[in-house]
């Protein structure tokens, strides 16, 4: 198993920044791909940013490219997720999620993902 937690949501003006970080207890982030996603209610759960083991391969959502960067620190088991020129139409809870065993490049689809923050939210005012 792996335990998720996600951290560092907040309430912030349309043009500034926030960075989330995802914590990951138990099982390691060895040889997972690690991805953010985001749900506004009524919509379905978005792609927003995935990275594969151990981070050479990164992959966004076009709405959140050059705005958005994931990351990630393997030997302190946490990924990021750095936003800037945020906008309204970000706001959404923001998950983290973690499938084990994977080489290749990440996947996008949630239903590919194993392991599940709980979510934060962000809230982008304009």
């Amino acid at each position: 198993q792996v335990q998720l937690v996600e951290s560092g949501g907040g309430l912030v003006q349309a043009g500034g920044s926030l960075r989330l970080s995802c914590a990951a207890s138990g099982r390691t982030f060895s040889t997972a791909a690690v991805g953010w996603f985001r749900h506004v209610p009524g919509k379905e759960r978005d792609f927003v940013a995935a990275s594969s083991w151990p981070g050479f391969s990164t992959q966004y959502a076009d709405p959140v490219k050059g705005r958005f960067t994931i990351s990630r620190d393997n030997a302190k088991n946490t990924v990021y997720l750095q936003m800037n020129s945020l906008k309204p139409e970000d706001t959404a809870v923001y998950y983290c999620a973690a499938k084990r065993g994977v080489w290749g490049v990440a996947p996008e689809v949630a239903s590919k993902y194993d392991y599940w923050g709980q979510g934060t939210q962000v809230t982008v005012s304009s």
